[in-house]
């Protein structure tokens, strides 16, 4: 190839590239829907790892830990899937067994980004992963959600609990958690830190936080969505928490009943689900101050054009 050939090839795809980041930003900001189906096919199972019934969802099966799941498999605008085997999402790893480390490794996991609050570690302790792995801690506030609860559980007072979550007041506390994913500083700078680390190409990445449902799942529909994921498929994936986190739910609440201690353990279902009320909170949130998808990530989250097209280039292409 002569000197002229190289310079019109590295041209070609210098435009390429630009034209892919125009169209990337243009989605963003519009938020045009993918027409592409959600349920590619996921690679060969690996041992503790298998398909869930529904499209594209493919947890890791750990004993110590209910909601752990590869964000892969996800169609995109443009028809291409989201790469398996590059970004998870989980609940806390405080209680993870041998089995689930050996599961564990062979994700080949380079990063482990936590999102609990000191309060959080302090009384579940913190992740037990497989060796020469250390979680990455990136505290994200709860709006004292976690202290509520425990508060409101360790009165055993049944009135004391109804007064602190009955009435709606635990759905309310719901709500204002998911308006500060958005509205503090703070949670958007570690949210936008792990996203930047997931376009940095140094490995999979997991992150997670107490359940795997709110902080993660936020992050999780947000990362989908920048990824070019329907809005209504990062729905499913949100909301998939509900059916991989109800039998532990349920014991629970079981076993405070049992126990004593809660005479309406029924009080915790609102802090227990996910709902697209908690959602729409923080995409009403979104909104007010950023104006779209594409404002929250740059202006909100710190991301620029080179960041996000790296995650796509990355997770997608």
């Amino acid at each position: 190839m002569n000197r002229r050939s190289g310079r019109t090839v590295t041209r070609a795809r210098a435009m390429r590239a630009g034209a892919v980041t125009a169209a990337l930003a243009a989605t963003l900001a519009l938020g045009l829907p993918a027409t592409a189906s959600a349920s590619a096919s996921a690679p060969p199972t690996t041992q503790g790892i298998h398909r869930q019934d529904a499209p594209a969802i493919r947890q890791v099966v750990l004993q110590g830990a209910v909601n752990v799941r590869d964000l892969g498999g996800y169609g995109t605008y443009d028809g291409e899937p989201v790469r398996y085997g590059l970004a998870y999402r989980a609940d806390a790893l405080n209680r993870t067994t041998d089995g689930d480390l050996s599961t564990l490794a062979r994700l080949g996991l380079r990063e482990v980004a936590d999102f609990r609050t000191p309060l959080e570690l302090q009384y579940d302790g913190p992740d037990r992963l497989p060796a020469g792995l250390a979680p990455a801690s990136h505290p994200v506030t709860d709006s004292g959600l976690y202290a509520q609860m425990l508060a409101a559980i360790g009165s055993r007072d049944p009135a004391t609990q109804d007064a602190m979550l009955g009435h709606g007041r635990a759905e309310a506390l719901m709500r204002a958690e998911y308006q500060a994913f958005v509205s503090d500083p703070a949670a958007r700078a570690e949210f936008g830190a792990v996203l930047k680390d997931l376009a940095s190409a140094r490995g999979p990445l997991l992150f997670h936080c107490t359940s795997g449902k709110d902080r993660t799942g936020w992050e999780s529909y947000v990362l989908l969505r920048a990824l070019g994921v329907p809005a209504a498929t990062a729905q499913q994936d949100y909301l998939a928490s509900n059916g991989f986190r109800a039998a532990a739910d349920a014991a629970l609440r079981a076993a405070l009943k049992q126990s004593g201690t809660m005479r309406d353990p029924d009080l915790l279902i609102p802090l227990q689900e996910v709902r697209l009320d908690y959602l729409d909170a923080a995409l009403d949130q979104l909104t007010a101050l950023y104006g779209d998808l594409y404002g929250y990530l740059t202006q909100g989250l710190g991301l620029d054009l080179r960041d996000l097209a790296a995650l796509r280039a990355r997770l997608v292409t």
